[in-house]
């Protein structure tokens, strides 16, 4: 999907609270370069992360959004640790079958190819 369509794709189907953590989650790891995802996805998941980043997660709290927005702009060395902590917590938080099961959601779902499912390493 191209990125520009990411947001009717929210329009169309509405994410749970534990898939905007998940969200975050993936943006988080796209920042700290630990994202597995295809080079092509990641865009898209970065549109998702945009899209939704103002609902309401279930288990990660609102300030995430502020240290992403600062480390998108600036990712010096500083901000590259505050991310991988953040990243850490986000993966205690959330489960891999979680995580899992939203990746899936959202390939079968249209918003990632599910052609490229199996080349994506899982995370």
């Amino acid at each position: 999907m191209s990125v520009d369509r990411v947001g009717d794709w929210v329009a169309a189907h509405p994410l749970e609270p534990i898939h905007v953590d998940c969200a975050t989650a993936v943006m988080l790891k796209i920042l700290d370069g630990k994202c597995k995802m295809r080079e092509t996805e990641k865009p898209v998941m970065e549109a998702l992360y945009d899209a939704v980043k103002a609902r309401p997660g279930r288990m990660l709290d609102g300030a995430v959004h502020g240290l992403i927005a600062k480390a998108r702009g600036n990712l010096h060395e500083d901000m590259k640790l505050q991310v991988y902590e953040q990243r850490l917590l986000a993966e205690t938080a959330i489960s891999r079958p979680v995580m899992k099961g939203f990746k899936a959601m959202l390939r079968s779902h249209g918003l990632l190819d599910e052609s490229n499912a199996e080349a994506s390493v899982p995370e």
